[in-house]
């Protein structure tokens, strides 16, 4: 029975998608749900699994092609016997690993495979586009047990003449994803009145707190006593002090929301994602460090799903864990606020007449002026300095 192949119903704020690899070849044996392709979006790489067993008999939509929502990309027939792939397969030379030195593509699931099986990715041939090691290639490899064949000894080959000055370029197509970050950055720089201000915090008491509690904290809850619970937890109280740094922008009119969702920028391969943390005056220190932890692993192994990445009223992100000192965060429309963490660095502080030595970390909160003074800018910054260096006004709600 011939079964059509379609593209995942998009919600209403992606237009379409992108097909990004085709993971098997027509005319190939496919087992039930096993990845067949996936397709890119602005957000998300949603993934399109066979719907049985059988063969994937014909494909219309070629990887780089877009898609619209529930559009047929390919034509499967199900509990057909696994025949050979089409001629042209057939006599195509089978692909060659990578030669020694070469770069190498892969996908971020090929990769964490051949990580974990201590798999070098120039011994593994790569059948995607352009080369491309996807994760089937990979578990392939470590299935037959293949290794690349050894080279034959060549009799002195005249050198590679370059050309003095020459310089090699690799040209590679920007992801949706990318395109849609540079875009939005861009908006939000030409549309918003941003302007950020910025305070220093001392993280003595909260690194000795962190470090009293860690080991019981984590025994009973079953997770690490990080930083960003206690970021989250500050800046969830400030937020509901000053309820326009919570605010958003919608054409003339300004939201203004009961609730804070913090959303809590995410770094991955394919860039910067942003899930949202729901309801965080609700939420434990646990329940955070919990659901930041999830975001960040299903971030990495791409199964962020769109849902985790929509709305949000405030954003933090922390530039701090790659060494970044001071950044100027940029707004995450249509919100009106985005605060910036940063490394924790030790330095000289005067305190009662005396210098001593503190661990410091700047923030920075980036505001659309539009709709957010600067009083109310600084106030909700020192708000968040004051509990992060007293982190018992967060328990009294002083």
């Amino acid at each position: 029975m011939s079964i059509e192949i379609k593209a995942p119903t998009f919600p209403e704020s992606v237009a379409d998608g992108t097909v990004a690899t085709w993971h098997k070849k027509p005319g190939e044996a496919v087992e039930r749900d096993e990845l067949l392709v996936d397709i890119e979006t602005d957000k998300v790489v949603l993934e399109v699994v066979a719907p049985a067993s059988g063969i994937l008999k014909e494909v219309f939509k070629n990887e780089g092609d877009v898609v619209l929502s529930d559009e047929v990309l390919a034509i499967f027939v199900e509990g057909a016997a696994a025949t050979a792939a089409p001629a042209a397969a057939e006599a195509a030379p089978a692909a060659a690993p990578a030669a020694a030195g070469a770069e190498v593509i892969m996908s971020p699931a090929a990769r964490k495979i051949a990580d974990e099986n201590n798999v070098a990715g120039t011994d593994v041939s790569g059948t995607g586009r352009g080369g491309r090691v996807t994760k089937e290639d990979v578990v392939n490899h470590i299935k037959t047990g293949s290794k690349p064949a050894p080279v034959a000894p060549s009799v002195a080959a005249a050198p590679v003449s370059v050309a003095a000055g020459e310089r090699v370029e690799k040209r590679v197509p920007m992801t949706r994803l990318r395109a849609t970050i540079a875009r939005r950055l861009v908006e939000a720089q030409q549309n918003a009145a941003m302007l950020t201000t910025y305070n220093e915090v001392n993280m003595k008491p909260v690194m000795e707190l962190r470090n009293k509690y860690k080991d019981l904290f984590e025994k009973k809850h079953g997770v690490k006593m990080g930083f960003m619970s206690f970021f989250v937890k500050a800046a969830t109280e400030a937020l509901k002090r000053f309820p326009a740094v919570n605010a958003s922008i919608d054409g003339n009119d300004m939201v203004y929301h009961g609730y804070q969702d913090i959303g809590v920028a995410v770094s991955t391969e394919r860039g910067l994602v942003v899930p949202v943390l729901r309801d965080t005056d609700s939420m434990n220190l646990a329940e955070i460090e919990s659901t930041i932890g999830d975001f960040a692993k299903r971030g990495r192994d791409g199964k962020l799903g769109i849902e985790d990445m929509q709305g949000g009223t405030f954003t933090i992100t922390n530039g701090g864990v790659f060494g970044s000192l001071m950044s100027t965060p940029i707004l995450n429309p249509p919100q009106t606020a985005i605060m910036g963490m940063h490394k924790i660095q030790e330095r000289p502080m005067a305190v009662n007449g005396q210098v001593v030595i503190l661990p410091m970390m700047y923030l920075a909160l980036s505001y659309d002026h539009r709709m957010i003074d600067g009083k109310e800018a600084v106030q909700f910054l020192v708000t968040i300095k004051d509990l992060l260096e007293d982190p018992a006004r967060m328990l009294l709600d002083i």
